[in-house]
């Protein structure tokens, strides 16, 4: 008859392999919960708002302070910016928005970019989620305005109303002594 120690030793290293090992009860692990379309309207509202989109592409929204009704959110603005670059006139977000599937916002919005003074940087760094959620509801709003001026090439006075940037003369560098 074998020591009691020899059978004790492989007994107890079953047992803990055992409470170590995945049960067969046990439910896989949940996917993270996907946002509701409700929540994606949501959100999408929020950011248009808080991220300045409607301060361009809203006409009367800054100038308002935001109190515009929503149905004249994001038609794109006649305000053109004028600048070294030419000038530049906030899109019709809401035709622009009809035009694309989902699946080309997320693409073309990975890699935005445009002309000054679109912050393209800014959506670029947004995360996926936020830009679907910005997608989302500015779709939902639907198709609405007409679509902005063409952009300006640089020296070419743009009609009013614009917003022209004057950039500083360069410092001329100091006399030699």
């Amino acid at each position: 008859m074998p020591p009691i120690r020899s059978l004790l030793v492989p007994a107890l290293a079953l047992s803990l392999a055992a409470c170590h090992a995945p049960s067969p009860h046990t439910q896989a692990a949940q996917p993270a919960a996907t946002p509701s379309d409700a929540d994606l309207l949501a959100r999408g509202e929020y950011l248009v708002r808080i991220t300045g989109c409607n301060d361009c592409h809203t006409p009367g929204y800054a100038e308002s302070g935001g109190t515009v009704a929503k149905d004249t959110w994001l038609v794109g603005s006649p305000m053109g910016f004028n600048g070294p670059w030419g000038t530049t006139y906030p899109s019709n977000l809401r035709l622009r928005m009809q035009q694309l599937t989902e699946a080309q916002w997320m693409e073309y919005s990975a890699t935005l970019r445009t002309r000054p003074m679109m912050p393209d940087f800014a959506v670029r760094a947004m995360s996926e989620d936020d830009r679907r959620a910005i997608y989302r509801f500015v779709h939902a709003l639907g198709a609405a305005g007409q679509p902005a001026p063409e952009a300006l090439p640089p020296g070419k006075t743009p009609p009013a109303p614009y917003l022209g940037m004057v950039l500083p003369a360069a410092a001329e560098a100091p006399a030699a002594k």
